[in-house]
């Protein structure tokens, strides 16, 4: 295998959607030959490269006529059996986020890797200076919030996820903090964390108007709201405008 810390990789391909926008916005248009169905951003540059199939469900024989020479792969999205088998193939790289500053160190390693080492400091720096003026939250301070990823069954964003580093990171409490990942909750669990506000994000479930009613009718004292789920769950270049928004957000909320 090539050995991608001297040599930068020049066929890439990208199986994580905020990973493939992060590469792109690093200066790698040539170099990215391939992505999957739910690479999105950039949307004029994403189109004219390869599909090699969803997160989950890549079609390896696509990743093997592009003969990529780097992978860029992440623990949470992509399955552990086709990782292994493509790591018999080609180098690998496999993320684990967790919090922001688990972020912020990927987008390092991924830029050094990339042979793009400078650009990604630079991004990063930005990314950590555009969070200076926000105070994240403790177990004392800022609105409780249940942060909605699914419905049927309804599930939620909990402790030990990206999400939830975001949301503290943005001055709001979890109302299930004491869970871990992605657990399933009851309409009894939501009136009994009877959280300030509830989000209703817009990935990977596609919440709409029509859901926030029937949220209130479960839990009437919250306020409920659609959110931008790529600004609170895209680790990568995306988070660039994430301060922003957090900050609209809580200003829309009345919040300080």
């Amino acid at each position: 295998m090539q050995d991608i810390q001297n040599k930068p990789p020049q066929r890439i391909i990208s199986v994580v959607p905020s990973q493939t926008e992060l590469l792109f916005d690093l200066g790698l248009d040539q170099e990215i030959v391939g992505v999957t169905k739910f690479c999105v951003h950039p949307g004029d540059k994403v189109k004219r490269k390869t599909v090699v199939g969803g997160t989950k469900t890549l079609h390896l024989d696509r990743i093997h006529a592009l003969k990529p020479d780097f992978i860029l792969a992440n623990k949470e999205e992509n399955t552990r059996e086709q990782m292994e088998e493509l790591q018999r193939h080609y180098p690998v790289h496999i993320t684990d986020m967790q919090t922001v500053t688990d972020a912020l160190a990927m987008i390092r390693e991924v830029g050094n890797r990339v042979g793009r080492g400078s650009e990604a400091g630079r991004m990063a720096e930005q990314i950590a200076a555009s969070f200076h003026g926000f105070r994240p939250a403790d177990n004392r301070s800022g609105p409780t919030v249940a942060y909605f990823i699914w419905r049927k069954p309804y599930m939620v964003a909990a402790n030990d996820t990206f999400i939830h580093s975001m949301l503290e990171m943005a001055g709001f409490r979890n109302a299930f903090a004491e869970r871990s990942r992605y657990p399933e909750i009851s309409e009894t669990d939501l009136q009994t964390a009877r959280p300030d506000l509830i989000f209703l994000s817009s990935e990977p479930y596609p919440f709409a108007e029509k859901h926030q009613s029937e949220l209130k009718q479960i839990c009437p004292t919250a306020r409920v709201l659609l959110v931008d789920g790529e600004l609170f769950s895209w680790y990568g270049s995306r988070m660039l405008k994430a301060a922003d928004y957090m900050l609209k957000l809580r200003q829309k909320l009345g919040l300080q």
